[in-house]
């Protein structure tokens, strides 16, 4: 399969086959949701989407990798080194680093404005040293780098029925209902990590501040005032994911199931996290298997039936990806 999906997106050189080959098997790797969705794109699209994934995958690793103690001085100088690589690979074309390589390849391809790939960069190096956010809108202002940018990226791999820049927000948005849905689901191994994504606003609305936070974690004693804020966090959340909702059908017919999944199975987290009481800061909320493999039949049922119906219409009435109406990366689970 992962030979017809680099033959379908005309990626003939080895040595670039190799790079978006370790890209791909950064995703399958490390994201298990997010690969899921991805087979549900048109072949020849998938390659892109794990150059995107591999990238921000490797940047997160250095920020966050726990398989050994690494002093920040460390990660910071691999994050410049890879800063480095990245703006020379967007410069020339290629580089080095497969990761690079295969993203640099994609960029050239679809177009994706190399800002997007910076600003994702300035938000891994804050991580090296912020370790909460006072506001909302403090958090907001971290999430347009990891995350907005992902779904930002990703708008050119997708395709467009409406000009781009309509479509845009509701791609960031879903880039930031991803990233929310994974800080509710991870605050305990965050914690364990010096950090605190939750915004202390929300969190002091319920009586909770990191102190609360870390004294259930450590002790796997509960707390109303705890469940009270993380249900609040999860309706923000919700907000988020209606934001994105209703750029969906902006989408290409071909990619809408590839996302439509994603869509409803990172929604699945938030009512999985619900139904285990809000115990994020004692274990990982999962999505039942079963729950996974229903998503992912009615998405191949909605592929066979845009399939379809790509094949009956006008060639010159099917949107192009990254080029519709003429008007670029997302996320890590």
């Amino acid at each position: 399969m992962t030979r017809r999906e680099l033959d379908a997106a005309g990626i003939a050189d080895q040595d670039l086959r190799d790079a978006y080959l370790a890209c791909r098997r950064l995703n399958a790797r490390h994201g298990r949701t997010y690969f899921l969705a991805t087979r549900l794109l048109p072949v020849a699209r998938r390659p892109a989407v794990h150059a995107l994934y591999g990238f921000a995958r490797w940047a997160d690793d250095i920020v966050d990798d726990r398989s050994a103690p690494v002093a920040p001085r460390i990660r910071a100088r691999a994050l410049r080194t890879l800063q480095d690589r990245l703006e020379a690979g967007l410069r020339d074309g290629g580089g080095e680093e497969p990761v690079v390589r295969a993203l640099a390849h994609t960029a050239a391809v679809y177009g994706i404005e190399h800002r997007l790939f910076q600003d994702f960069m300035d938000s891994m190096r804050s991580d090296l040293h912020v370790t909460d956010y006072a506001t909302y809108g403090d958090l907001m202002a971290y999430m347009h780098g990891s995350a907005a940018v992902i779904g930002l990226q990703m708008l050119p791999v997708l395709g467009t029925v409406v000009p781009r820049e309509e479509a845009a927000p509701h791609a960031a948005a879903l880039g930031v209902a991803f990233q929310l849905t994974n800080f509710l689901r991870d605050v305990g191994e965050d914690l364990d990590r010096g950090r605190v994504y939750l915004p202390a606003d929300l969190l002091a609305a319920h009586g909770v501040d990191r102190e609360l936070l870390q004294w259930s974690h450590d002790t796997g004693n509960r707390d109303p005032r705890i469940r009270a804020a993380l249900s609040a966090a999860a309706d923000l959340t919700r907000g988020v994911y209606r934001e994105a909702a209703a750029g969906l059908d902006m989408l290409d017919p071909v990619s809408r199931p590839c996302v439509r999944t994603a869509f409803v199975l990172y929604g699945g987290i938030l009512d999985a996290i619900e139904a285990d009481g809000y115990a994020v800061l004692h274990h990982r909320a999962v999505v039942p298997r079963r729950r996974r493999a229903a998503v992912a039949l009615d998405g191949l049922g909605r592929v066979a039936g845009a399939r379809l119906r790509a094949r009956s219409e006008p060639r010159g009435a099917r949107p192009s990806p990254g080029t519709a109406h003429l008007t670029a990366k997302e996320s890590v689970a």
